[in-house]
């Protein structure tokens, strides 16, 4: 458990530290890099749209059974088809998903800064999938020192954006659940639900805008439904972080 006195830095990982595009690389050996792109985008969507439906109807089942079904949907839908073989090798290529390129550098450099910001990572991923993608992919097993604590949903058996995944996270840093406790952890995430759910419990929040086409959700108005700060890439949140904590 960290200690309370620290600015944690909860980084998300699909989406923010890995590509869940990058799946496409899997999928272009049956289908053709056009038609994977599409199905990968598919694929992802259908995933989110899961944990939306099951948090909804108040049920949960594990994140590496909703990618399953999720895969198995967006192939159906695709008009695809592929074994079970094929089907447990993309399940198994989704442990070691390539990061984007800014992640490397910015990890590099994480792991030199000072002793008052936490890193870690705050997943809706399973313990078993978030720990093999951290500590055993290709880009990211090289720089999982930085991380001290892995955070992901399963125990609380809800999905981000619901309120009770930011307070399991908060439960597990050590940090209160009040709004000043809150204030004090920020969500690094390129998900703008996953924004939305931190800022709508009082934390703060780093959009990683990769695309550059600004801000665009409108669900809360005001202040608590915007990111605290919007950054191009991972290796400006500190220094945002750091500018936004000196104006305040």
């Amino acid at each position: 458990m960290t200690s309370t006195n620290k600015i944690i830095l909860a980084f998300d990982l699909y989406g923010t530290l890995l590509s869940t595009e990058s799946i496409a690389k899997e999928l272009s050996t049956h289908f053709g890099e056009e038609k994977a792109a599409n199905l990968a985008s598919l694929w992802r969507r259908l995933q989110l749209e899961y944990t939306w439906r099951l948090n909804s109807m108040n049920q949960y089942e594990p994140f590496s059974t909703i990618t399953r079904q999720s895969l198995v949907h967006a192939l159906a839908e695709s008009g695809f088809s592929l074994n079970d073989a094929a089907i447990e090798s993309l399940m198994k290529s989704y442990d070691s998903l390539s990061t984007f390129p800014d992640v490397t550098p910015a990890l590099r450099s994480l792991a030199h800064e000072s002793s008052s910001i936490t890193p870690v990572v705050f997943s809706n991923g399973t313990n078993s999938m978030v720990t093999n993608s951290v500590k055993s992919s290709p880009d990211l097993g090289p720089h999982a020192s930085v991380f001290k604590e892995i955070v992901t949903v399963e125990e609380v058996k809800k999905f981000k954006p619901c309120p009770e995944v930011y307070f399991h996270l908060a439960d597990q840093v050590g940090k209160g659940r009040g709004r000043e406790a809150m204030g004090e952890m920020w969500i690094v995430s390129g998900n703008p639900f996953d924004v939305a759910g931190a800022r709508a419990v009082g934390m703060q929040a780093a959009w990683v805008d990769r695309a550059g086409k600004g801000w665009t959700d409108g669900l809360v108005r005001g202040e608590e439904g915007r990111p605290t700060i919007v950054v191009g890439g991972l290796g400006e949140v500190v220094e945002g972080i750091r500018r936004h904590e000196g104006s305040n």
